[in-house]
């Protein structure tokens, strides 16, 4: 089956910055992003790219983080800056596979924390 494998996960000052990545087997998929999920609240799509190139972003992150995609390696990337701790959640990795399909997949998530 498809596997999702998210890296990059950790802890940091507020401020600093992380670059997280997400691997996915086999397929090229239509659109790729990141979701998170804090303590007590809602998943929520921090950024989402399509194959294409198309990015969109989260109100609360747009100038602080970068969403990007190697297709030739199947991997995404969310490139995050100034972090700040209400950024603080665990970050899924998604991947939609659209035409006939239509399947999402999930990565495992990875813990984001930010401290002050």
């Amino acid at each position: 089956q498809v596997q999702l494998v998210e890296s990059g996960g950790g802890s940091v000052q507020a401020g600093g910055s992380l670059v997280l990545s997400c691997a996915a087997s086999g397929n090229i998929f239509n659109a790729m992003g990141w979701y998170r999920q804090a303590p007590g609240k809602k998943r929520e799509l921090v950024a989402a790219i399509s194959s294409g190139g198309s990015t969109n972003y989260a109100d609360s992150v747009k100038g602080r983080f970068t969403i990007s995609r190697d297709n030739a390696k199947n991997t995404v990337y969310l490139q995050m800056s100034s972090l700040k701790p209400e950024d603080t959640a665990v970050y899924y990795c998604n991947a939609y596979l659209g035409g006939e399909y239509r399947t999402s997949y999930w990565g495992q998530g990875t813990q984001v924390t930010v401290s002050s």
